[in-house]
C-alpha cells in the first residue's frame, strides 16, 4: 500500500471565530462529503474547531484525547477515513498549536506541535514545539507541519531525510500573501522531490483576509489541484511512486555534499 495510489481531500472551510460547535458541524460534513467520494485522508484548517484569538485559546484548548482531538479521532472511525488538522493543545501547564493525525480507526497516527509560531496573530500565548513532525501511515512515512512553518525549508527537509514522499501542511494563510503560499509550496515540492498537499482556511470575509487556495503539488513541481478562496472540498490522487521514481530518474539528493556547507575559514 505503501507505494499506491492516495486520494485525499482538502477541507477547507470558512472557520467562524471563537465558534467551535458550528467549526465542527461544517468539519463532520465535510469529513462526511470527503468518505462517500473514496478519499483516503481528509485535511482540516489550522485551528479548525476555533479559529484565531489569544483570548479564546485557553478555553478551547484540550488534551490530545479530549475536546476537538477526540472529534477528529471519532469522525475518522465513523466514516473509516484518515483524518488530520490543527487544534490548541493543552499539555504540562502549556498550550500548543498542535497538528493531528488520526487513522480510519479513531487511532492518532502522529501529533507535530508548531515550531514557527506566527506571533502577529496571537500565537505568542502558545509554546513552541520542539521537533519535526513525521506520521508512520499505511502509504509510508508523512511529513506534518502547520501554516508559518512553510517559509522554513529546514523542517521539510529533515522529513525528507526521513523518508517522506507525502508532505501535509495545515493553514490559516493570509490573503494578502497567497503568492508566497503559492511559491513557497512549489519550492518544499521540487526541492523534496515530494508531494505537498496543504489545506488552507476559506476566505470567510471578516478580518483577517484569508487566500484559501489548498493545493496538491507533484514532486515536479506541478499542480495537480488547487481551490480557489471560496470554501470547498478538494480532491486529488497521487501516485506517491511517482516520487521515487522522479527521485531515481533525477537524484538531486544524492548530489548534496553536507560537509560543504559552511563559510570559508578567514585567513586567521
Amino acid at each position: 500500500m505503501a507505494g499506491g495510489r492516495l486520494t485525499l481531500a482538502l477541507a477547507q472551510m470558512a472557520v467562524e471565530a471563537d465558534a467551535p460547535e458550528t467549526n465542527f458541524r461544517r468539519a463532520a460534513e465535510m469529513v462526511a462529503a470527503a468518505s462517500r467520494r473514496g478519499a483516503a485522508l481528509v485535511l482540516l484548517p489550522e485551528l479548525w474547531a476555533c479559529g484565531y484569538g489569544a483570548a479564546y485559546f485557553p478555553d478551547c484548548a484540550a488534551g490530545l484525547g479530549e475536546g476537538a482531538f477526540a472529534r477528529m479521532a471519532a469522525l475518522a472511525a465513523a466514516y473509516r477515513i484518515a483524518v488530520g488538522g490543527s487544534h490548541v493543545e493543552r499539555a504540562g501547564g502549556r498550550l500548543y498549536n498542535t497538528f493531528a493525525l488520526y487513522g480510519p480507526d479513531g487511532r492518532r497516527w502522529g501529533a507535530y506541535r508548531k515550531i514557527h509560531r506566527f506571533l502577529p496573530l496571537g500565537e505568542g500565548v502558545l509554546a513552541a514545539g520542539e521537533a519535526v513532525g513525521l506520521a508512520e501511515t499505511p502509504w509510508g512515512a508523512a511529513g506534518l507541519a502547520v501554516c508559518y512553518d512553510l517559509r522554513f525549508p529546514e523542517v521539510f527537509r529533515v522529513q525528507r531525510e526521513a523518508g517522506a514522499r507525502l508532505l501535509l501542511l495545515v493553514a490559516a494563510w493570509p490573503l494578502s500573501r497567497m503568492a508566497h503560499w503559492k511559491a513557497l509550496l512549489r519550492a518544499r515540492a521540487l526541492e523534496n522531490q515530494a508531494f505537498v498537499a496543504a489545506v488552507n482556511r476559506a476566505d470567510g470575509g471578516g478580518e483577517p483576509r484569508f487566500g484559501g487556495c489548498s493545493a496538491v503539488f507533484s514532486p515536479q513541481g506541478e499542480v495537480t489541484a488547487q481551490a480557489g478562496a471560496n470554501e470547498t472540498l478538494l480532491l486529488a490522487e497521487v501516485a506517491l511512486q511517482q516520487a521515487d521514481a522522479y527521485r531515481e530518474a533525477f537524484p538531486v539528493w544524492v548530489h548534496r555534499r553536507p560537509e560543504a556547507y559552511r563559510l570559508p575559514e578567514g585567513d586567521g
